[in-house]
């Protein structure tokens, strides 16, 4: 069974820094693109970050390009998600996700396993 585990959420002030991790486990790490995604209180879940099995390549949401790095541990089953020059807009919960093959596109349909999420709140 696949889980995974989102930390490293909390509260910081605007311009701030936060470094988000995802533990991955139940099957092979290396052979899926992982992805985050967040949701705002009242707005839909929307994509951020994701990248592909062998962490070559990467793709943003232009909202957080520039500004957020996401990378992957394949031999630590880990993801993690860097963000700087935190914005009170990028207030939400952040949700870890698994896609169904090697690469992905931004579609949370092609991710077919989620975390619980875990909560960032930028103050201004």
């Amino acid at each position: 069974q696949v889980q995974l585990v989102e930390s490293g959420g909390g509260l910081v002030q605007a311009g701030g820094s936060l470094r988000l991790s995802c533990a991955a486990s139940g099957r092979t790490f290396s052979n899926y693109a992982m992805g985050w995604f967040r949701q705002a209180p009242g707005k839909e879940r929307e994509f951020v970050a994701r990248i592909a099995w062998s962490d070559g390549n990467r793709y943003y949401a232009d909202s957080v390009k520039g500004r957020f790095s996401i990378s992957r541990d394949n031999a630590k089953n880990m993801l993690y998600l860097q963000m700087n020059s935190l914005k009170p807009e990028d207030t939400a919960v952040y949700y870890c996700a698994q896609a169904k093959a090697m690469w992905a596109t931004n579609t949370a349909d092609e991710f077919s396993y989620w975390g619980q999420g875990t909560q960032v709140t930028v103050s201004s």
